[in-house]
């Protein structure tokens, strides 16, 4: 039986690959940035992506999540340096989409760019996410991983919602990286729209099928 933490092993010489590329990157942020790097507008591939990306095992539980949708129309929201975006494009069956607000992270994430099927866009977010939900109005799965505060996460929620459908899933990053975060994933998780929240700590999952009992569960890994 192949071993799973080997089959991804490319993505991983990618996230290997990153960690040792030492260039400068001029980042613009347009939300709260790294804890440790948040003050610093140079800021060095190797930091960022030790710093400010997702683990494998996470990185594969947005896989498996995204998976589990009809997966034709996926987002991404925060490419960062593009490993979740590596990931994700595996389990899509139709279009991904990336959007970053950093030219420098949007630039370097498709250095290593694998699939034919991911379209990486740049721009402020609450921009172009609108534009883009304008021509493509349903999703099936989106993963939110930018800004990192209060209104950017809950501003991107509402955007999401009217292009939902029962078998759409939503994942928000870092839920718990601050009490903004904290608050944001505590308002959303008991909107009358999600029928099931899952707490993993690291991330927020949100289930939209109709007919459920409205449950939320607090998960360990």
């Amino acid at each position: 039986m192949k071993d799973p933490s080997k089959q991804h092993q490319d993505l991983e010489n990618v996230r290997h690959l990153l960690l040792n590329d030492h260039e400068v990157l001029e980042i613009e942020d347009y939300g709260e940035g790294s804890k440790k790097l948040k003050k610093q507008k140079f800021r060095k591939t190797s930091d960022i992506t030790r710093h400010s990306t997702t683990g494998q095992k996470f990185s594969r539980i947005y896989q498996f999540f995204c998976s589990l949708t009809p997966a034709l129309h996926v987002l991404e929201l925060g490419t960062c340096v593009g490993i979740n975006t590596l990931y994700l494009e595996r389990a899509v069956k139709g279009d991904l989409f990336s959007f970053e607000g950093a030219k420098a992270l949007w630039l370097k994430a498709q250095q290593y760019r694998k699939g034919q099927h991911t379209t990486y866009l740049l721009g402020d977010i609450r921009e172009e996410l609108p534009l883009h939900l304008q021509k493509r109005p349903i999703v099936d799965f989106a993963l939110i991983d930018a800004t990192h505060n209060y209104q950017g996460t809950t501003t991107y929620f509402k955007m999401l919602l009217p292009h939902l459908h029962e078998g759409s899933i939503i994942i928000i990053a870092d839920i718990h990286w601050s009490k903004e975060m904290e608050l944001a994933w505590n308002e959303i998780k008991i909107h009358q729209l999600v029928s099931l929240s899952l707490d993993f700590y690291e991330c927020g999952v949100l289930f939209f099928k109709k007919g459920l009992a409205k449950s939320h569960y607090i998960l360990s890994i």
